[in-house]
């Protein structure tokens, strides 16, 4: 499962998910709900792009 990394540092792990905001680990990041931004700073998911 690919990681995506937010412009501020951020990055989505779809092993780990983000549980703070009702996403369950094993979610990847294309399943993500349309409202979903950055936990970090409020990013789109648009501004994310694919992490090494």
């Amino acid at each position: 499962m690919d990681k995506y990394e937010c412009p501020c540092g951020y990055v989505y792990d779809p092993a780990v998910g983000d549980y703070e905001h009702g996403i369950e680990a094993g979610t990847v990041f294309a399943d993500l709900p349309e409202g979903w931004v950055c936990p970090k700073c409020g990013a789109e998911k648009e501004y994310f792009y694919k992490a090494d």
